[in-house]
């Protein structure tokens, strides 16, 4: 006769605590990816994770908590990315690596933009990822000319695309946007862009900065 399973004690019970936590979240980065935060189902995340479904309020007091835990996560896999001595060219490459990764957090993301629905107030994250490009442009990564709030824009919308919009990405370079090929053929145009931004060259004056346009009158 077998002896009756005992309940795991001290550190197995943490350890299982840990795992549970670790299968709810990675499971509610895909259904919250395929769904959205609206979409998503406390019942279809549990299923997935293969727990109770009770462990999701146990764990993280319900769906917005265990969606804001989803956000902490993320920012602690893509820490050693942001880390302030790596080349520019480098983090950018790392968060392309990191998108593809983890595909199903860079679609919620676009989720949030596109729905509005998500619990997601503003972050010190963001300005603390403009206040790091803009120390980069004062030891000479990127021009002064730049603004670093706009090139932050510009190059965050460069490693999401591959992921949010992946027939565009086919499309222009006839390759699939989720191949081998194509990762490492963007992140070496991603290191040659971001080598650019250094460029001291003055920029041109463009249609927004109208006091900047030549004058097109003739002489009198």
């Amino acid at each position: 006769m077998n002896p009756p399973r005992r309940s795991p004690r001290g550190p197995d019970r943490k350890r299982d605590s840990e795992r549970t936590r670790e299968r709810l979240l990675e499971a509610a980065e895909i259904e919250f990816g395929e769904h959205g935060y609206a979409g998503a189902r406390i019942s279809a995340i549990a299923r997935r994770a293969g727990v109770n479904q009770q462990l999701i309020s146990y764990y993280f007091d319900g769906k917005e908590g265990l969606f804001r835990a989803l956000q902490d996560r993320w920012k602690t896999i893509s820490g050693p990315a942001t880390s302030a001595d790596r080349p520019l060219a480098e983090v950018v490459t790392d968060f392309l690596r990191l998108n593809v990764e983890h595909r199903a957090g860079a679609r919620l993301l676009a989720f949030s933009g596109l729905t509005d629905t998500e619990p997601m107030p503003d972050d010190p994250i963001f300005a603390g990822m403009v206040d790091d490009l803009r120390r980069r442009q004062e030891a000479g990564e990127i021009a002064a000319g730049l603004d670093p709030a706009y090139v932050m824009l510009v190059l965050f919308g460069a490693v999401l695309a591959p992921t949010v919009v992946p027939q565009v990405a086919r499309q222009f370079t006839g390759l699939a946007a989720d191949s081998p090929e194509f990762h490492q053929r963007y992140a070496a145009q991603l290191e040659l862009l971001v080598a650019r931004l250094a460029d001291p060259r003055p920029a041109s004056p463009t249609v927004s900065d109208p006091d900047q346009m030549p004058s097109t009158s003739t002489p009198a």
